[in-house]
């Protein structure tokens, strides 16, 4: 008998957290402690998971001392792709406001804190204390700090090898930390989900429909426009050719949900259908996959505004650049990680003081999302390995190779 996926069960939990919600109202809020134990484990696990894959994933680009500027160029089109995703993502959210009307109270904890100026939230990026930023879990300082330490253990290089395999490790054992925490993702959505709707009524999950809709388009904008404006100009490639030659890798990844097991079909796209040398596409395809999530992000900038707009929370300029801000570096290393968007959903909620509880809003339809986000991501790599190919005089603009049996790996 097939297994049950960790995302079926969150479904599933959903589900009967809708049911037992409204069979037994306000009584269900029994098993609101179900919600406060997946909310406790997952800020248990936020900063040392942060701080580890970061660092992993900045000194992986080593890279960059011996592919030069292809590295460099590869690094900021992803980064910029990226931030261009979630100001998308926040200004469709801010347009639509898929979130407005339900105005549940914050929860017991929560307080809202003041808004700071856009100078004094570029400041506080930096830690004046690490450790203190760690211990508070203050998700921009703890990022700052980990792409520091990871570009300076790279340019070490040998020397800081031995420092490397630490955070490795730590990243490693995380990893199976937080598999661990997934696990009990179904129990933790049943706990959070059964109390709201026990309290609030099914009228709680009708604006699901349209956080699902706003991505949609979201996703369709940025790839239609993005991307086929970034090959057009940047490589002189038909928009056309481009999505034709991708489609095979955008169709696996959407079934998939997965930007690495889709990487085989990714390549065998971008170099027999595109044209991209094997050389360029053997790195710039195998990175994307690990820090280019331009899908995911473009979700969080929309997850984010609809958390706060179902908690009346207004987001003020600073706040929400401090979100594209998180998104985008938060990508680097957050990729790899089991159940990313919603852990990552989990570091931007942090980030502006937003409820985490909200994350259970969107966990049911997690999938559905995850659908649409990866085939972003997938799409955005191969963008990025033409443009960066036709930089480099290394893309062959004759092939035109047919996509055939690809999705066998």
């Amino acid at each position: 008998m097939k297994k049950m996926s960790l995302v079926t069960k969150i479904l599933i939990g959903l589900i009967l957290g809708v049911v037992v919600g409204i069979f037994f109202g306000k009584q269900a809020a029994i098993v609101k402690p179900l919600g406060d134990l997946f909310m406790r484990l997952i800020n248990m696990i936020i900063a040392p998971l942060v701080l580890s894959t970061l660092v992993v994933g900045t000194a992986s680009l080593g890279d960059l001392k011996r592919l030069g500027r292809i590295g460099g160029k590869t690094l900021a089109y992803y980064l910029l792709t990226t931030a261009i995703a979630v100001v998308i993502g926040l200004v469709l959210a801010t347009v639509i406001q898929p979130g407005v009307g339900l105005n549940l109270p914050l929860p017991a904890a929560q307080k809202v804190t003041e808004i700071p100026s856009v100078i004094n939230t570029f400041l506080a990026i930096i830690p004046t204390n690490p450790i203190q930023a760690l211990a508070s879990g203050t998700m921009l300082q703890i990022i700052s700090f980990a792409l520091f330490l990871g570009i300076a253990i790279a340019l070490v290089g040998e020397k800081g090898q031995p420092l490397l395999k630490v955070f490795d490790s730590l990243a490693e054992v995380m990893y199976r930390i937080t598999g661990m925490v997934m696990a009990f993702a179904p129990f933790g959505v049943f706990g959070l989900i059964a109390p709201t709707v026990g309290t609030y009524g099914l009228s709680i999950l009708l604006p699901l429909m349209k956080v699902i809709i706003v991505v949609a388009i979201g996703v369709v904008l940025h790839e239609v426009f993005v991307y086929s404006a970034a090959v057009s100009i940047l490589a002189r490639i038909s928009p056309l050719k481009f999505f034709r030659g991708s489609l095979e890798a955008m169709m696996v990844a959407f079934s998939s949900c997965s930007s690495s097991g889709t990487l085989p079909v990714t390549m065998k796209c971008a170099e027999e259908n595109l044209g991209v040398s094997p050389k360029i596409a053997s790195f710039v395809l195998p990175l994307g996959a690990t820090i280019n999530m331009d899908g995911t992000s473009l979700y969080l900038g929309v997850a984010a505004l609809f958390v706060a707009q179902v908690y009346g929370i207004h987001l003020g300029v600073s706040q929400m650049l401090m979100v594209v801000l998180t998104a985008t570096l938060g990508s680097i290393g957050a990729a790899g990680v089991p159940g990313a968007g919603l852990i990552m959903l989990t570091m931007v909620l942090s980030s502006v003081g937003l409820p985490l509880e909200g994350m259970a809003l969107v966990a049911g339809v997690d999938r559905v999302l995850d659908m649409m986000r990866t085939s972003c991501n997938v799409t955005g790599d191969i963008s990025c390995a033409v443009v960066i190919a036709a930089s480099e005089k290394e893309l062959n603009r004759t092939a035109s190779g047919p996509v055939t049996n690809l999705s066998a790996k």
